[in-house]
């Protein structure tokens, strides 16, 4: 499909001239065909949502609306104890205390609903859902969205896995020499919370996911615990429509996963869909909008020795005609999507090739 062809297309290019730096968006330019309508379901996901674009295009199937069917394909990922960047599991801030973000948008009506640093309800995105449905408001944060919810019939429970527990105490023990916490005396066991994070004790996870009917309606949501051990209170991209998500039915949706700082103070979402509108393709939107958040790149800190990104961030963007594309500051990304009734993994087009040791 067109979709694919300008991906794979782009990654020759961009590897080719990955050592002049960000590659030039025209590169992908009239790569992508449109189309009236897609044939068929398209959903697309960061990678860690395979099985939510899968479940998606199911209920999509059988008449479900966009919106409802990628709350509850990430409803899965929510859930899973082994997935550290949403939900039950997820990593928790400084305190060891788990707050999740998220937010949705329905592409007909175009309402939105979103919750930001709610804590003990597993499921962040059903109660964003609540919030645009049950409400005037378009955002409710800390105690009174666990009110919300608790008057809507969600249950309170504790989301700190053991696994994340031992993760945090990790962090907690070795993130400085100027504090009382000590490391056991004993050699590391390499246990599985260790094994299972790649030894990295941190995550800038998250699950983005886009999908559209046969109809050409569109619904998005985000969906995340947010950095881990962040400030208590801290919110990142995900909850702010605009910024972590952005659905116009007329045009397409769009959603980010990184560095959620990087995207709020560019507007991600939001920039991707009106490059969209102007008529660029899905792959190229995201790439402008990653070009513009290195370009006002300024703090000394988050740039690495040639003065690039020490920090990744990925845009994924769906059009109302089920063209799709997905790009990050740094290659060796993957996305998940749901189209032509497959279900897979794709690569991201990027702008820097990643040394290969760091692969």
């Amino acid at each position: 499909m067109a979709g694919e062809f300008t991906r794979r297309g782009f990654l020759r290019t961009a590897a080719a001239t990955a050592a002049l730096g960000p590659v030039s968006a025209s590169a992908t330019q009239g790569a992508a065909a449109t189309a009236r309508k897609p044939d068929g379901p398209v959903v697309i996901a960061s990678a860690n949502g395979l099985r939510a674009t899968a479940r998606a295009a199911e209920l999509i199937a059988q008449g479900v609306t966009p919106v409802d069917a990628v709350v509850a394909g990430v409803a899965i990922v929510e859930a899973d104890p082994d997935d550290h960047s949403v939900g039950y599991g997820g990593l928790p801030n400084e305190r060891g205390v788990v707050e999740l973000d998220a937010s949705v948008m329905d592409g007909p009506t175009h309402n939105s609903g979103a919750v930001a640093a709610l804590q003990r309800v597993k499921h962040p995105a059903q109660v964003a859902l609540r919030v645009m449905r049950r409400t005037d408001h378009a955002l409710l944060v800390g105690a009174g969205a666990l009110e919300f919810a608790k008057a809507h019939g969600f249950k309170e429970e504790e989301l700190l896995t053991d696994e994340a527990r031992e993760m945090w105490l990790k962090w907690k023990e070795r993130h400085s020499d100027r504090d009382d916490w000590l490391p056991p005396l004993e050699p590391p066991d390499n246990g599985a919370a260790e094994i299972k994070s790649g030894g990295m004790l941190y995550t800038h996870g998250t699950i983005n996911c886009d999908a559209v009917d046969l109809h050409g309606n569109l619904g998005g949501v985000t969906t995340t615990s947010g950095l881990s051990y962040k400030i208590p209170g801290r919110v990142g991209d995900s909850p702010i429509i605009g910024a972590g998500l952005y659905v116009d039915n007329a045009v397409g949706a769009a959603g980010s996963t990184g560095r959620g700082e990087a995207v709020i103070k560019n507007c991600g979402a939001f920039a991707t869909v009106e490059l969209m509108r102007q008529g660029k393709p899905p792959v190229e939107a995201c790439l402008q909008v990653l070009k513009r958040i290195v370009a006002h790149l300024t703090d000394p800190r988050l740039k690495d020795s040639s003065g690039r990104p020490n920090f990744d961030v990925k845009m994924y963007a769906l059009a109302k005609d089920g063209t799709f594309g997905a790009a990050a500051i740094w290659s060796g990304g993957q996305f998940a999507v749901h189209s032509a009734g497959r279900n897979r993994l794709e690569d991201t087009a990027y702008l820097y090739e990643r040394p290969p040791k760091e692969q």
